[in-house]
């Protein structure tokens, strides 16, 4: 797996375009993030979205929904080895409130075909709840 593989496949999320997001992802894609997280809790989404079509919807309409506006994701690092790259990044918003987000990642990505098949997403879940739902503190 490239690098460059890596940004498309996060500019392709980033996007918001549904038909661009399927490109990069497998048919039977799997996006796993930790139960209870607070992205999925204030969307009412499940943390386990399997499908192309659950996660193109996911990153189109419901995202932007919460990550209204300024969303950037700076990258720290990647590591590649075959079909898996593990991807350390920084993703900030203004949420649909109007506070700040801001919180450190780290994506386990597997290919398969070329595509994006499985995402495991790893995040500090009590400060993503501080900022979403408490005073913003981080």
């Amino acid at each position: 797996m490239s690098h460059s593989v890596i940004q498309n496949a996060f500019q392709a999320l980033a996007s918001g375009d549904p038909d661009r997001i399927s490109e990069v992802l497998a048919e039977d894609a799997e996006w796993l993030s930790p139960p209870g997280n607070a992205t999925a809790v204030a969307l009412g989404v499940t943390h386990h979205m399997v499908g192309r079509d659950a996660i193109a919807r996911f990153f189109a309409e419901e995202f932007p929904r919460l990550f209204a506006r300024d969303v950037a994701l700076s990258f720290h690092g990647t590591h590649t080895d075959g079909e898996r790259a593990t991807v350390e990044a920084t993703l900030t918003a203004t949420l649909a409130g109007g506070g700040p987000y801001s919180n450190d990642y780290c994506f386990v990505l597997e290919l398969r075909g070329g595509r994006v098949h499985r995402v495991r997403e790893y995040v500090d879940t009590a400060r993503g709840h501080r900022m979403i739902f408490g005073d913003g503190s981080r």
